[in-house]
């Protein structure tokens, strides 16, 4: 009796499986971090037209553009110096924070009205 054999195209499959589930990775981490990027803008409004940032940590936000820069610069090393999609994004996203980082700062410490630094 003669076993049979895989068919090639039930092979082929197989072997695009990887590929297929690295494609929909790609496309969900580009749908889910161009979505993060764009949710730092209602905060970042917020804070400018409340124009008080006592409702935000300026440490938390200083920790995650900490941690958004390494990350890119991470992984800009790790991908022999150049840059990917991956760091592009954490760079992004390290700008972001960084901007709502300064606008807390801004509105904490220096007086726009001013241009002096506060006392508190």
């Amino acid at each position: 009796m003669n076993s049979p054999k895989p068919s090639a195209p039930a092979h082929a499959a197989s072997l695009a499986s990887p590929a297929r589930n690295l494609s929909f990775l790609a496309a969900a981490f580009a749908l889910f971090n161009g979505l993060r990027i764009v949710a730092y803008l209602p905060t970042l409004a917020a804070i400018q037209s409340s124009g008080h940032a006592d409702q935000h940590s300026l440490f938390t936000w200083l920790t995650f553009l900490g941690a958004n820069l390494t990350m890119a610069l991470w992984l800009h090393e790790q991908n022999g110096r150049r840059v990917n999609r991956a760091v592009a994004v954490n760079a992004f996203n390290a700008l972001m924070c960084g901007a709502i980082a300064a606008s807390i700062a801004w509105l904490r410490w220096v007086q726009p009205s001013t241009g002096l630094f506060a006392t508190y």
